[in-house]
């Protein structure tokens, strides 16, 4: 979906927190909420319409128990260098439809590359830090995080709940290691070792309390339980680093992965020794990956060609674009309760939440 041909309002500007925006494609119809978030952390003139400051490598994602809560955690200069912050915005819906509001924002001295809401506590979300932390935050407290645990020695690029036990979280690091947590430990659970390179993302299996998934620069995707210190599986996913996974939620034996070769794959993991398709369409390399709650077939995927896409991954047709960002689309997430409702965030400062026209 372009951004030829669209009118842009501002509906609010509020000093140097947010500025929203309602855009409308004139052709479809098709209509999109967009929030800028500034990213530097001092004070600033108030913005301007279409105003960019400096915030990058965002993440996202919905709330498993509010509809209208989106977290984004956001890092400055490329997550480089620099602070992080972790905004909670709400979303509106119904007869307030395009009025997002910033509910909580918590600063951090380093950037943020992931957020994950917790499973048992509807305040409570994590964190994944530039300098080797994960931290809790509970969005009815202070601006301090709650909880902080230091064990990795490198960037923490990804954190994930478990939806079955929901009482342990994944962490996946540049140090090549991913470890189990439980957020009333001071210490990890458990640490796993078996990837050469980066470890780009851990995800639990939405189908077994013990098995999860995790994906590397070293061109692989591994398969562990947490029962067992070593891999149960390693599938050579791609011919370069994989960036991004994620379990199919209606077909437990199905991962899809991304690359920065271009392209997506779906895995039948009883059958590793060949994907079941094969999505190409991406220009540059593909950064995340999300299967829909709502669809055993739908799949979301954004990259560094600008672009969030959407697949049947049945098909293997590429039945959406969505190019209104202008930089890098980072993080894409589909919101649980609102079933035709996608958030996605980009180096271009922006948040937009909208409905794809193959969802109308």
């Amino acid at each position: 979906m372009g951004t030829e041909g669209r009118t842009i309002d501002t509906f609010e500007t509020v000093d140097i927190k947010e500025a929203h925006f309602w855009m409308k494609d004139e052709d479809t119809g098709a209509e999109q909420i967009v929030v800028l978030i500034p990213p530097t952390f001092k004070t600033l003139p108030k913005l301007s319409v279409g105003d960019r400051i400096f915030i990058l490598n965002a993440k996202l994602q919905w709330s498993p128990f509010f509809e209208h809560k989106l977290a984004v955690a956001t890092a400055a200069n490329f997550g480089l260098v620099g602070n992080g912050r972790l905004h909670i915005l709400n979303v509106g819906a119904g007869p307030t439809a395009g009025a997002i509001g910033v509910e909580r924002v918590f600063d951090t001295q380093d950037g943020l590359f992931d957020v994950c809401w917790s499973e048992v506590n509807e305040n409570q979300l994590v964190t994944a830090s530039g300098d080797g932390s994960i931290k809790l935050w509970d969005t009815t407290l202070a601006d301090f995080p709650i909880q902080n645990w230091h064990e990795h020695q490198r960037e923490v690029f990804s954190v994930n709940w478990n939806l079955v036990t929901k009482d342990t979280f994944l962490s996946a690091s540049w140090d090549n290691t991913i470890k189990i947590w439980n957020q009333n430990s001071p210490r990890s659970l458990q640490t796993f070792k078996g990837h050469s390179h980066c470890v780009y993302s851990a995800m639990w299996s939405p189908h077994s309390p013990t098995l999860f998934a995790s994906c590397s620069g070293d061109h692989t995707v591994k398969l562990w339980d947490a029962n067992s210190p070593a891999p149960i599986q390693t599938i050579l996913a791609h011919g370069n680093e994989v960036l991004t996974l994620d379990w199919n939620k209606y077909q437990d034996h199905t991962v899809v992965t991304g690359s920065v070769d271009h392209t997506i794959k779906v895995w039948d993991l009883r059958r590793p020794d060949r994907e079941l398709n094969c999505l190409r369409g991406h220009e540059y390399a593909v950064r995340k990956v999300k299967c829909s709650p709502h669809s055993g077939s739908l799949v979301a995927s954004t990259s560094y060609d600008m672009t969030m896409r959407m697949w049947d991954i049945t098909t293997g047709d590429m039945i959406e674009i969505h190019d209104a960002h202008t930089e890098f689309v980072l993080g894409v997430d589909f919101n649980l309760y609102r079933d035709r409702e996608i958030a996605t965030c980009a180096w271009d400062e922006s948040v937009h939440v909208f409905t794809p026209r193959c969802l109308m």
